[in-house]
């Protein structure tokens, strides 16, 4: 029986001023390989399908299991976790051969080769004040109970690692857009449905409410559809969309 190839299309880039380039490598397959054991493979022997020896592929991970959020790649042109990519899932056998492209995010500037810079989703978690502000110094007693309907969502959009899957999908994050996205509202239901949270409620509506905010979403659902971990964002979006309405009017009547 022939082998089988895993041959592997890597979108490169050497710096952020770089021009991007693909680079082609053969990879020999195994059974059980991710993306991840795949870019191992090619660090250790990088040679390219020119037979040349070049700079081995720049990429992250962490966790290994889909916790940490940093190894998110366009796989085959859909944003996913590499490390629970597998290769007999994404890289469907053609003859002997299995074909896999990879590139970086295309919703964040490029550090180096798959390697992006996150720091938009950071600021936007500032922005809309992704925090419990306790100050710790004393013993503030048993706090107000939550449901357990309401832990249960709770639990859902705390999963959230900023792992960026959202906002590549999303048709509304670009270039000509400041849209806050939808990891940051995700958020925002989170710290608003929280008892001390809901204190800053009022700060974290205002900083959806402008121009960037929830108002620029366009209904595509494509953040639920890539979410590594199935946080119901569109719920958050839809839950949202209601109470900034609510606030704005309450503003405007100076309530």
């Amino acid at each position: 029986m022939s082998e089988v190839i895993i041959q592997v299309t890597v979108l490169r880039q050497k710096d952020p001023d770089s021009a991007p380039y693909e680079e082609v490598f053969d990879v020999p397959y195994k059974p059980r390989m991710n993306v991840i054991s795949v870019l191992m493979e090619i660090q250790a022997n990088p040679i390219n399908t020119k037979g040349e020896h070049v700079t081995p592929v720049a990429w992250e991970q962490a966790c290994l299991e889909e916790v940490c959020g940093s190894c998110t790649l366009r796989v085959n042109n859909r944003v996913r976790q590499s490390c629970s990519a597998l290769i007999d899932n994404v890289a469907p056998l053609t003859g002997t051969i299995r074909r896999l492209h990879l590139a970086p995010m295309s919703k964040f500037p490029t550090v180096r080769d798959l390697i992006v810079d996150r720091s938009m989703m950071f600021e936007n978690l500032k922005k809309v004040q992704a925090w419990i502000p306790i100050d710790g110094t004393y013993d503030l007693g048993p706090g107000p109970r939550v449901s357990a309907k309401e832990q249960q969502l709770a639990y859902q959009f705390s999963q959230c690692m900023s792992c960026g899957c959202c906002v590549e999908a999303c048709p509304q994050v670009s270039e000509k857009s400041s849209f806050i996205g939808p990891a940051a509202i995700g958020q925002v239901r989170l710290f608003n449905a929280h008892p001390t949270g809901k204190l800053n409620a009022d700060d974290r509506l205002e900083a959806i409410s402008g121009p960037d905010g929830i108002a620029s979403c366009g209904n595509a659902q494509n953040c639920v559809q890539v979410c590594p971990k199935e946080i119901p964002l569109t719920r958050a979006i839809a839950e949202l969309n209601r109470d900034t309405t609510v606030y704005r009017i309450k503003k405007w009547l100076g309530k």
